[in-house]
């Protein structure tokens, strides 16, 4: 499989005639700049490394539009989410979740990792591996690299019991989590990992849950999203959620935090240090007003940083990397915060790191490409390095995966259309 594009925009940099090709797992295997295509070459204009999206509830999709009207706060809008999780059965979920990773991979996301917590039937009982399953498939019928983050979620809050409606998400204990972890990282090939919060999970049971998955499995948690969050952990444990992970030693480079947004500069310290990813996720935060993160400090600490669609009330990785500058800007009062370099960055390589992968066109790195429209109303006239600051996913031409063209145009390969699988997905689901 070769690929041959007329630009490519790689960390930042313009290279010309670029040639690639892939081995028989997609793999990059070469890159050479001022050459020319040959027969048989996959043919692109400008192009950008694949998208990672580090962070997804697929299933939050089904409240897009559904939220707004009567206001409140990230609170109100989980109680809204807790109906919806009600609804899923795992021919639902495949059917959403297809849906939904349709839509990604059309606006340019080549991998995504889902951040699952909707284990068992309602009221707790095990299905025991139905839904998880049902995820995985979904992926694998629309062609996007998945990274199942297999949930533990044990708690209601800080010392509390799970609700009626959280009864579903939880396993008992960190020991039967891992005891279901192992059984399903034998189904479904590069499992990865997740601990809700510090509010779902005791310190205790994080310990015991990171202790016992291998050493390769990268593990994402929700960290500080809101002040209540760490209000609680300094009640219950007297420090911040970041200094409770800290001081059980979990924090390390497999280790990717969602959100980060109310951060200590302790906090900061100790994130940067240990060389964690921080998954922001830009337009789920401006959306439930969950406030900005200090991005530029995480990432002058030491921090690799990665950017999510979350509860895909906008699923545009060109979004959320703008996103993340725009709201920088706004918490700074300075333009240029990140260099079109660490914004590139971000969008792709981040990603791949927080969910265990090789950045995408390193050689070993997977082939993965998004073609750009250069000559959009949104991006005429632009200078190729700085694309990723004015098109959008209307923009995206092609969408590569592996060597191979994954979605043109707004559709599938198959010529299936996100938002005809999404109207039949949601008349099931959306409550």
């Amino acid at each position: 499989m070769t690929v041959w594009c007329e630009r490519l925009v790689l960390d930042g940099v313009v290279h010309d005639r670029v040639r690639l090709t892939a081995d028989a797992t997609g793999a990059t295997s070469g890159f050479i700049t001022d050459a020319s295509p040959a027969p048989g070459d996959l043919v692109l204009g400008t192009a950008v490394p694949g998208a990672a999206n580090a962070h997804s509830h697929a299933f939050h999709r089904a409240l897009r539009g559904r939220t707004h009207g009567d206001g409140g706060d990230f609170w109100t809008w989980r109680e809204l989410m807790y109906r919806t999780a009600s609804r899923l059965t795992p021919a639902r979920y495949r059917s959403l979740a297809a849906a939904v990773f349709a839509e990604m991979l059309t606006a340019g996301y080549t991998a995504v990792g889902e951040f699952h917590y909707v284990h068992h039937q309602p009221g707790g009982t095990p299905y025991p591996h139905e839904m998880e399953l049902a995820v995985a498939a979904a992926a694998a019928d629309v062609g996007i690299r998945l990274t199942l983050l297999d949930t533990a979620y044990l708690a209601g809050g800080v010392g509390e019991r799970l609700s009626a409606e959280q009864a579903r998400f939880g396993d008992g204990s960190a020991e039967a989590y891992l005891r279901r972890w192992q059984e399903l990282s034998t189904l479904i090939p590069g499992l990865g990992a997740a601990i809700h919060s510090v509010r779902a999970v005791s310190s205790t049971d994080i310990r015991t849950i990171v202790e016992g998955l291998p050493d390769d499995v990268p593990v994402h948690i929700h960290l500080s999203e809101q002040p209540k969050e760490n209000e609680a952990s300094l009640a219950a444990y007297g420090v911040t959620p970041t200094g409770l992970l800290a001081r059980e030693g979990v924090l390390s480079t497999r280790v990717s935090v969602v959100h980060a947004t109310h951060l200590t500069e302790d906090d900061v310290r100790e994130l940067g240090g240990a060389g964690v990813s921080v998954v922001m996720c830009p337009t789920t935060e401006g959306d439930l007003g969950d406030g900005i993160g200090p991005a530029r400090e995480l990432l002058d600490a030491g921090a690799t940083i990665a950017v999510g669609s979350d509860q895909n009330a906008v699923v545009d990785p060109l979004l959320e990397i703008r996103g993340l500058e725009i709201q920088d800007r706004l918490r700074s009062l300075r333009r240029g915060r990140f260099s079109m370099p660490e914004l590139g960055t971000a969008m792709s390589a981040g990603g791949y790191r927080s969910l265990a992968r090789r950045a995408p066109l390193s050689i070993g790195g997977l082939l993965d490409l998004v073609e750009i429209d250069t000559r959009s109303v949104r991006t005429i006239g632009a200078e190729p390095d700085q694309l990723l600051l004015c098109a959008t996913a209307a923009d995206v031409r092609r969408v590569v995966v592996g060597g191979r063209v994954a979605a043109s145009a707004g559709r599938l390969a198959d010529g299936r259309q996100p938002a005809d699988m999404l109207a039949e997905a949601l008349e099931e689901v959306a409550a």
